[in-house]
């Protein structure tokens, strides 16, 4: 089972380990954005490590359905007698469609806090509230499977047994000491697609020529 969420907005931002006068964000959501989403939205609160895990356990996926333009945003702010300048960064007009795959019950409890959230909700920062409705649904496919059914994307990134390392599994949301910890990632392409069913074509067999 897997619970399929929109995410879309003018402005998004997915920081990892973002620190002082830069904020970054990554070109697709993390994982500790769209699980911190879905704990606001049942009303979690920041230290409850137990809910927090629960919610990381889940198989997490997230398709490209339109990368959107990174956008910077210059700051110049004070602070007491001192002066100082800030880049923000965004994904601007970005949508993408995030899967949470394992058990039913707790999906349906995040599809109905979606619906009905108890806090605000933001993608990423809370200058990013999302446009639309943001719960798609629970559906019997797998997680790849429901982020592989509609056509138009550009790429999938999901938990899997690893391309790269990605710091953004949350463990405490806690403003005092915030705590991640790593999952290996994999991405499929749409053009990997096309050329995995190519590749199951034999062009040399009779049968099969055009």
């Amino acid at each position: 089972m897997t619970i399929l969420l929109r995410l879309a907005a003018p402005l998004q931002s997915w920081g990892v380990g973002s620190k002082f006068d830069r904020r970054g964000t990554e070109r697709v959501p993390t994982k500790s954005g769209v699980i911190g989403l879905c704990a606001a939205a049942i009303g979690i609160s920041r230290e409850n490590k137990e809910k927090i895990h629960e919610l990381s356990s889940l198989k997490f996926g997230v398709r490209v359905d339109r990368p959107g333009v990174l956008l910077r945003d210059y700051h110049t702010a004070k602070s007491g007698k001192t002066a100082y300048v800030t880049n923000r960064y965004y994904l601007a007009d970005a949508k993408f469609t995030a899967g949470l795959e394992g058990v039913e019950a707790l999906l349906h409890d995040i599809d109905a806090a979606l619906r009905r959230p108890a806090f605000p909700l933001f993608l990423g920062r809370r200058s990013c509230p999302p446009e639309g409705k943001v719960a798609l649904g629970i559906v019997k496919e797998s997680l790849l499977d429901a982020l592989r059914t509609d056509a138009g994307w550009e790429y999938i990134s999901y938990d899997g047994d690893g391309v790269y390392l990605v710091r953004d599994v949350p463990v405490s949301f806690s403003q005092i000491r915030r705590e991640y910890g790593f999952r290996c990632v994999e991405q499929i392409s749409a053009e990997k697609q096309i050329g995995e069913i190519e590749d199951e074509i034999d062009w040399f067999k009779e049968s099969e020529m055009p």
